[in-house]
């Protein structure tokens, strides 16, 4: 009897202990749950609110709008943090003191994710691009399609979408293709030798008037750039609107070729004349 008497007890206590722990701690977990799934929400939410807004109104720039949005969506989270740690009794004003040791500990540590961040500070203050330009940048060639607080996200030609640390763009050369309203184009042909160069300038010099897309100023150039192994390069430069260089580039290709053809020019392939010179035995003369 005395042993179920103990065991009654120590079950006795256990529930009342578990019960007590429960009682301290269970709400205080429950309510730190329901806190980080609201600010977790909420940060998701105000992020889309904010990128909604800027897109709808012209008087915002993209690239604010996006990297506003980031930064407000990691603040929000920040303090959601703080919220939780608070509702188990840490004394926020506390750990905040601490949190900022900790993150000079950490700035030391992680240098590298911080210029990031320094680097997407940089890169909306002074602009080299905005959202929606066609650039060069960290060793990547596409379309900007946001600019956040660590990263740069960039649409490639073939639509891969690939994200590049702040650090690497602020860090390196940035080509904006996007930036000046015209571009030039440099187109080169090569005809052959026996051709009549003045004319194959003039058959090109009609093409490039008849493209309504080439703009007459600045002046379109035609002239001879190199004489080269196998034929004489002509080159044709001409400018154009930025939007329009790729299918100008390609029209031309064609015009040319149909028009060279119409006139007998000729686009010579790659030659080499090799010259053979026999090395026979010398004669015998008997001796």
């Amino acid at each position: 009897m005395d042993k179920v008497t103990d065991l009654e007890q120590t079950m006795s206590y256990a529930i009342e202990t578990g019960m007590a722990v429960l009682t301290t701690y269970g709400f205080k977990v429950i309510g730190a749950i329901i806190i980080l799934i609201v600010g977790w929400t909420a940060a998701g939410i105000i992020r889309r609110a904010i990128n909604k807004a800027g897109t709808r109104s012209e008087r915002f720039d993209k690239t604010l709008v996006t990297f506003f949005a980031s930064t407000v969506s990691y603040a929000v989270m920040t303090f959601t943090i703080i919220a939780v740690l608070g509702s188990f009794g840490v004394q926020t004003a506390s750990f905040i003191a601490v949190l900022g040791a900790l993150g000079l500990a950490l700035g030391l540590a992680l240098q590298g994710t911080l210029g990031h961040v320094a680097s997407g500070i940089m890169l909306v203050i002074f602009r080299p691009f905005r959202v929606g330009d066609f650039v060069e940048a960290g060793g990547v060639t596409g379309t900007v399609d946001a600019i956040t607080l660590f990263t740069t996200e960039i649409n490639t030609l073939d639509n891969v979408r690939t994200i590049v640390p702040n650090g690497a763009v602020w860090g390196g050369i940035v080509k904006n293709y996007a930036a000046n309203p015209t571009r030039r184009l440099d187109f080169e042909v090569g005809i052959s030798y026996e051709d009549n160069m003045d004319k194959a300038l003039k058959i090109a010099g009609d093409v490039v008037e008849a493209e309504s897309r080439i703009l007459k100023d600045p002046a379109p150039m035609l002239a001879v750039r190199t004489l080269a192994d196998s034929s004489v390069n002509l080159l044709i430069r001409v400018w154009t609107a930025r939007q329009d260089l790729f299918d100008v580039n390609l029209a031309l290709n064609k015009a040319v070729k149909e028009a060279f053809d119409r006139e007998g020019i000729s686009i010579p392939f790659p030659q080499r004349v090799v010259h053979h010179i026999h090395s026979g035995k010398p004669e015998n003369d008997g001796e």
